[in-house]
C-alpha cells in the first residue's frame, strides 16, 4: 500500500541525513556561508528542490531547465550578490576620509575558473567578499601585479632573507639591529588590499629596504618610522663592520705582497693603481675610471693565483690562443644559486632548528576541485603551515587557480619578526609555484595582489621581476617596466599603447546574463521583462560589464 505524503517526506527527510550518504546532505559551506538569510533558505532550498526535478524532467521548471541542467553538468555554479559603489569611504593607504571607491560582490559559492577569470579582470577577494576598486575614481588605484616565476630571480634582499634563515636554522644566529615588526591581522572585508594593511613607509627609504621590513605586504605593519630607519642604519653599519671582518687573511696577504693600500692611491711596484680624482677637479680621462672596491678585492684575488702559479695560469690562456688577461672566465661553483637552492639548502645534522613546511585545504568561498590534470593538490583555497622546533610560528593563505598561485594573506608570531617571514614565505611561494607549474603546465603565475604606485609602502611589489600590471581597460598584461614611466605622470594610466584595443570580453549580450531569481534560473533577458524598477537594471547592467562576458554566462546572480 502506497504511503501517505507525509510519510513519503519522512522517509526522503530520513535518506537525506542517512550517514553514508553525503551526495543528499546540505553541504556545510552553503550552510555556513548563507546562515539562516532569507537567501538561504530559499538557495537551500532551490537546491533539493531542483536535483528532484532533474529526476522527473527537466521540462518541469518553469523556464532554461536545459540551461540549468548544463550549470549542474560541471558541478556547483558560482552564486553572488552584487552591490554597486555607491559612496566614497576611507582609503587604507593615503588615509583619505572620502577618497576611496569600489563595487563589491558577496560569494556564496565560487568555482576556480569564475575567480581566475575575475583576478584577470582587476577583482580580488577578501574572505568571500569579492571587490574591484572604480580605477579612475579611487584616490589610489590598485593595479593588479603578477610576478613570472619560471624567469624569476631572487635579488641582493631576497637573498639576504633566505640566507638569514639558513643562518637561523643552521646555527641559530639572530641578526642585530632588527626591526620588531607587531604581530599581522589580517583584514577581512576592507576592501583596500588582498594581505592587509601597513602604515605608510618612508619614501626616501629603498624599496629593497623597505621590502625586507614590510614583510612584502601581507601584514599590519605600525612601526615607528624614524625607529625604523634608525635601525636600518645601525643593521648597515654592524653590516659594514662584520664584512671587514670577515675579509679572509691569506687576502690581507695578497694585499701585502702587490703593496696596495685600500684607499690611499699609493701603487706598490708590480701593480700600477689609479687614484681617484678629487672633488671639483674633473675626471683624468686619461686613466681609467673608478672601479668599485668589490671588483678591486676579486682582482686582488686573481693577483695572487697569478703570482702562485703565473706560468700555469698564463700558458693556459696562450694555449687558447687568448692573450694573458688579469679576467679568466668564472669557474661554475661560482655560479649564482638558484631560488630553490636557497630555500632547500641542506642543514647540518646538529642544526639548531628544525623548519616544517606543510598544506592544508581551508574553507573559502572557492570551490576545491581535484581534475586528473591538475596539480596533486587539487584547486582551492589553503593554509601553509610554518612549524619551526614543533611550534607553528606563521600561516599563509593563498588560492591555486588554474593559471596561478594567487597569495591572499599571512598570520606570523611576532617573536620571529627578525626572520622576515613576509618576504620568506613569498618567495617560497614563488618556488612552491615553479613546483606545480612541472605538474600542470597552465599553472605558470604568481600573483602579490595590488600594485599601487602612489603608496611607497606598496611599490617594492614591482621588485619581483619580471612582474607584469594588468591594464585597467583593456584587461592585457603589461610589463611593469613599460608601465612605471606612465606612473610617474599620473596615478591612473591605460597600459595598453593601442589606442584602437578595447575589452576583448566585454559585455555584449547581457541578455545571456544568468539570474537567480524566485527558485529558478532563467537569462536575465527573461528576468528583466518581470521587474519595474529601472535602477535595478543599471546595476546589472555594470554587473555584466565589470565580470565580463563569459563569468555572466557561467555565475548565477541572485536577485530577490
Amino acid at each position: 500500500m502506497e504511503s501517505c505524503p507525509r510519510s513519503r517526506w519522512r522517509g526522503r527527510r530520513q535518506l537525506q541525513e542517512a550517514p553514508g550518504r553525503p551526495g543528499l546532505r546540505t553541504p556545510e559551506w552553503l550552510r555556513a556561508s548563507l546562515g539562516g538569510s532569507r537567501a538561504a533558505r530559499c538557495i537551500v532550498g532551490w537546491r533539493w528542490r531542483w536535483r528532484r526535478l532533474l529526476r522527473r524532467g527537466a521540462e518541469r521548471l518553469s523556464v532554461c531547465g536545459a540551461e540549468a541542467m548544463a550549470f549542474w553538468a560541471g558541478g556547483s555554479p558560482s552564486i553572488v550578490d552584487y552591490f554597486p559603489s555607491e559612496d566614497f569611504y576611507r582609503c587604507g593607504y593615503c588615509k583619505n576620509e572620502l577618497g576611496s571607491r569600489s563595487n563589491g560582490m558577496w560569494a556564496h559559492s565560487m568555482t576556480v575558473q569564475d575567480y581566475q577569470d575575475l583576478i584577470d579582470r582587476g577583482w580580488r577577494r577578501s574572505g568571500k567578499y569579492v571587490y574591484k576598486p572604480v580605477m579612475n575614481q579611487t584616490c589610489c588605484p590598485q593595479y593588479t601585479i603578477r610576478c613570472r616565476p619560471l624567469q624569476f630571480q631572487p635579488s641582493k634582499s631576497h637573498k639576504k632573507v633566505l640566507k638569514k634563515m639558513l643562518k637561523f636554522l643552521a646555527k641559530g644566529e639572530v641578526p642585530k639591529g632588527s626591526c620588531e615588526e607587531p604581530s599581522a591581522v589580517a583584514h577581512t572585508c576592507s576592501p583596500s588590499t588582498s594581505r592587509g594593511q601597513d602604515e605608510p613607509m618612508d619614501s626616501t627609504m629603498d624599496d629593497a629596504v623597505v621590502g625586507d621590513f614590510a614583510l612584502i605586504n601581507k601584514l599590519d605593519i605600525q612601526c615607528d618610522l624614524k625607529t625604523l630607519s634608525d635601525d636600518v642604519k645601525e643593521s648597515l653599519e654592524s653590516e659594514g663592520k662584520n664584512s671587514k671582518k670577515e675579509e679572509p687573511h691569506e687576502l690581507l696577504q695578497a694585499q701585502d705582497s702587490v703593496g696596495e693600500k685600500l684607499g690611499s692611491g699609493e701603487p706598490s711596484h708590480s701593480v700600477k693603481v689609479h687614484t681617484v680624482p678629487k672633488p671639483g677637479k674633473g675626471a683624468d680621462l686619461s686613466k681609467p675610471p673608478c672601479r668599485k672596491a668589490k671588483e678591486i678585492r676579486k682582482e686582488r684575488k686573481r693577483l695572487k693565483r697569478m703570482q702562485q702559479n703565473p706560468a700555469g695560469e698564463l700558458e693556459g690562456f696562450q694555449a687558447q690562443g687568448h692573450p694573458p688577461s688579469l679576467f679568466p672566465p668564472k669557474a661554475k661553483s661560482n655560479q649564482p644559486k638558484s631560488l630553490e637552492d636557497l630555500i632547500f639548502e641542506s642543514l647540518p645534522e646538529n642544526a639548531s632548528h628544525k623548519l616544517e613546511f606543510t598544506r592544508f585545504l581551508c574553507s573559502s568561498p572557492l570551490e576545491a576541485e581535484t581534475p586528473p590534470n591538475g596539480p596533486d593538490c587539487g584547486y582551492g583555497s589553503f593554509h601553509q603551515q610554518y612549524w619551526l622546533d614543533g611550534k607553528i610560528i606563521a600561516v599563509g593563505v593563498i588560492d591555486i587557480l588554474p593559471n596561478c598561485v594567487s597569495s591572499v594573506y599571512l598570520y606570523y608570531d611576532p617573536d620571529y619578526s627578525f626572520l622576515s617571514l613576509g618576504v620568506y614565505s613569498a618567495l617560497r611561494e614563488i618556488a612552491f609555484t615553479r613546483q606545480l607549474h612541472e605538474k600542470t603546465s597552465q599553472l605558470s603565475y604568481y600573483y602579490m595582489g595590488f600594485y599601487i604606485h602612489s603608496c611607497p609602502k606598496m611599490k617594492y611589489k614591482g621588485q619581483y621581476r619580471p612582474s607584469d600590471l594588468l591594464c585597467p581597460e583593456t584587461y592585457v598584461w603589461v610589463p611593469i617596466e613599460q608601465c612605471l614611466p606612465s606612473l610617474e605622470n599620473s596615478k591612473y594610466c591605460r597600459f595598453n599603447q593601442d589606442p584602437e584595443a578595447v575589452d576583448e570580453d566585454r559585455s555584449t549580450e547581457p541578455d545571456r546574463l544568468q539570474v537567480f531569481h524566485k527558485r529558478a534560473i532563467m537569462p536575465y533577458g527573461v528576468y528583466k521583462k518581470q521587474q519595474k524598477d529601472p535602477s535595478e537594471e543599471a546595476a546589472v547592467l555594470q554587473y555584466a560589464s565589470l565580470v565580463g562576458q563569459k563569468c555572466s554566462e557561467r555565475m548565477l546572480l541572485f536577485r530577490n
